[in-house]
């Protein structure tokens, strides 16, 4: 595939078809480590679109219970 001027590429239609994705779906790019997966919205709740978008903001190493308290401002 090639990435056209707009930022568009087209889904062969063997990959459309074994999916079930036809025109009008609604589709999230979703991007991490070094991947770009393409997924109907319907499938992914408004948390998992999220994640992608806060992964790491926090930086690396706390814990649950840490994450928490900041949250709470303790």
């Amino acid at each position: 595939m090639k990435l056209n001027s707009k930022g568009q590429v087209t889904i062969p239609a063997e990959l459309r078809h074994r999916h079930g994705l036809v025109e009008g779906d609604e589709v999230d790019v979703i991007g991490g480590s070094g991947v770009l997966r393409i997924v109907r919205n319907h499938e992914l709740t408004r948390g998992q679109r999220a994640v992608p978008h806060v992964r790491g903001i926090l930086g690396p190493g706390r814990s649950t219970d840490e994450v928490m308290a900041l949250t709470r401002g303790e």
